[in-house]
């Protein structure tokens, strides 16, 4: 694997030490500790909104190890099952400490980067019926598991292609709006994290002939 590959994985691990270093500081209650979000503070609805949108890379990284022998794409797929189902389990781990749902039923996702205007306003609006930036719709999962070898290569890479822009895009948001803390840190993590696999993924598009969708 490339370097860069080798970049978005420390960026990570690096991230997730921090965060777990700092988690039972960030969770806060009312000892003198930070205090604990609210449920529809940026912190929050990052927590909840990212959590899917990991799910379902996990999901997309599930269906194409099963469609392809390409070791380069397999071991791609496999690094990002682990990286965001850990990170997905923190932020999960973080909402339960806050004493929050981890699904709001009252608000639609994406509202915490809307609230606050400005920059943040429709930043990374979702396309078609996708809840959020860069999440693949129902028909794109089925169309991915229907096929095999270099096609299903090329259509997991540029669904995740877009899918880590969108995260990056989310990520980014909480480094501005989240509350300086674990939760912070872990998001830069992902924006450098995911940005280096996005360059990597772009590359082995390349090799196969294709490019990113734009």
């Amino acid at each position: 694997m490339t370097r860069t590959h080798w970049v978005a994985v420390a960026a990570v691990v690096l991230a997730l030490l921090f965060a777990g270093a700092a988690t039972v500081a960030s969770a806060g209650d009312g000892d003198g500790g930070p205090k604990a979000p609210a449920s529809d503070s940026a912190d929050a609805g990052f927590a909840r909104d990212m959590s899917v949108h990991h799910q379902q890379a996990v999901e997309m990284s599930f269906i194409v190890r099963e469609r392809t022998q390409d070791e380069d794409v397999r071991r791609l797929a496999y690094d990002i099952i682990n990286t965001q189902a850990n990170q997905r389990g923190m932020m999960q781990g973080w909402l339960d400490m806050w004493g929050l749902s981890q699904v709001a039923t009252d608000r639609e996702p994406m509202e915490w980067m809307a609230k606050e205007g400005g920059d943040h306003a429709g930043h990374g609006a979702p396309a078609g019926d996708a809840l959020m930036p860069g999440m693949a719709t129902s028909e794109q999962l089925e169309q991915l598991g229907k096929l095999s070898g270099k096609a299903a290569e090329v259509e997991y890479l540029q669904l995740m292609i877009t899918h880590h822009n969108g995260g990056v895009a989310m990520a980014q948001g909480c480094v501005d709006l989240c509350v300086p803390g674990a939760e912070q840190e872990l998001a830069k993590g992902m924006v450098t994290g995911q940005q280096s696999e996005v360059e990597l993924m772009v590359n082995l598009l390349k090799k196969r002939g294709a490019q990113p969708r734009t």
